[in-house]
């Protein structure tokens, strides 16, 4: 048992340990169940649960959540709509989030997918001073997906 200003107490029978507790008007708190015996605490459990939950949340607040964002176009996409979809790669990518960018195959565009892999090589070249290549081009279905992440 341990007592509340962090001095050890001894090995003491449970009814003895509450009895403690009970005198210094805290409570018994079992910090270690698996040691042998266990080790107990005599703390305010309340403020222990309050301050368990400020530390969760301080880590919470710290963490950096990285989103994926999708960028979809075809193989005859236009050269315009195709610097759109890069600038907006582009900032999606400053902004710390991974870009996913899908190439659809619509009828027998399917037959040219080495076509398709070369624009999507071109694509992600093209972002190379901001972003590099995670998942390289590969199919999935009828679609070529590649995955960029910022540097």
């Amino acid at each position: 048992m341990v007592g509340s200003g962090g001095e050890v107490l001894g090995v003491l029978p449970l009814n003895d340990a509450l009895a403690k507790a009970d005198e210094a008007g805290m409570d018994l708190v079992e910090v270690s169940p698996n040691a042998e015996p266990p080790v107990c605490k005599i703390l305010d459990y309340g403020k222990y649960r309050y301050e368990a939950q400020k530390k969760a949340k301080d880590a919470r607040k710290k963490q950096k959540v990285i989103h994926i964002k999708e960028i979809k176009f075809r193989l005859n996409t236009d050269i315009h709509d195709y610097e759109v979809k890069i600038n907006s790669a582009r900032r999606f990518i400053e902004a710390g989030d991974k870009v996913k960018v899908t190439l659809r195959f619509r009828g027998r565009e399917i037959t040219h997918n080495d076509l398709g892999e070369e624009k999507l090589k071109k694509f992600a070249e093209s972002l190379s001073d901001v972003a590099k290549l995670e998942a390289s081009p590969k199919m999935e279905g009828r679609q070529l997906v590649m995955v960029l992440a910022p540097q």
